[in-house]
């Protein structure tokens, strides 16, 4: 999909939150060939989940670091020790796209920093607790059926469309910030041309 033409270059937000998490889906291996409506259900289904998240904190150590545009991250959770890894010179360049598209209403001075630590807080929340088998259980995706016993399977990619859903309602931003990571895709991925798509931009990479 990031080559998907559209009629202004700029405008990203046309497409919905839910078109975005659809194309994070699509772009996850796994879901190559995978029937468009089942992404959508599935991007629903996880963006519902991600948004009734009651608050979750962040017990990580917090550590504020360069280097994440080389590595194309905002931001990295890592387990030993626990610690979550904010890149402040891709957090600054998601700042200055916020300005420069015109989008500060939808995310507020300070909002990228605090998207992102939300947005690492709920995987942690979702790899260490039950939580994690309850959005298996909400997007309904079956790995196994014998009689009526039923094992849910995973959904690769569900995990961070829900995350991004936590993100934007905790930090209540008028956008899920996939639509950033799009933006922030385009400004820095030298294979995107102009008056091209580019499909959302990974936030994060976890060592577990």
């Amino acid at each position: 999909m990031s080559g998907s033409q559209v009629p202004v270059a700029a405008d990203l937000a046309a497409t919905d939150d839910i078109g975005w998490a659809v194309r994070l889906l699509a772009a996850t291996p796994t879901h190559e060939h995978r029937d468009p409506e089942l992404l959508r259900r599935w991007a629903r289904a996880a963006d519902a989940f991600g948004s009734a998240l009651a608050p979750v904190a962040c017990d990580a150590r917090i550590v504020e670091r360069d280097g994440g545009l080389e590595l194309g991250l905002l931001a990295r959770y890592t387990s030993r020790p626990p610690t979550v890894e904010l890149y402040t010179d891709t957090i600054d360049l998601a700042e200055r796209v916020v300005d420069a598209r015109g989008w500060r209403d939808w995310y507020p001075p300070g909002s990228v920093r605090a998207a992102a630590l939300a947005h690492e807080a709920v995987h942690v929340h979702l790899h260490h607790g039950p939580a994690k088998s309850a959005l298996k259980r909400a997007l309904g995706h079956s790995a196994l059926r014998l009689g009526r016993l039923r094992v849910s399977g995973h959904v690769a990619g569900a995990e961070e469309v829900a995350a991004h859903a936590y993100a934007r309602t905790v930090c209540g931003l008028g956008r899920s910030p996939l639509l950033l990571t799009a933006a922030l895709a385009a400004e820095t991925e030298s294979g995107t041309a102009p008056g091209t798509t580019p499909s959302p931009a990974r936030d994060a990479r976890r060592e577990n």
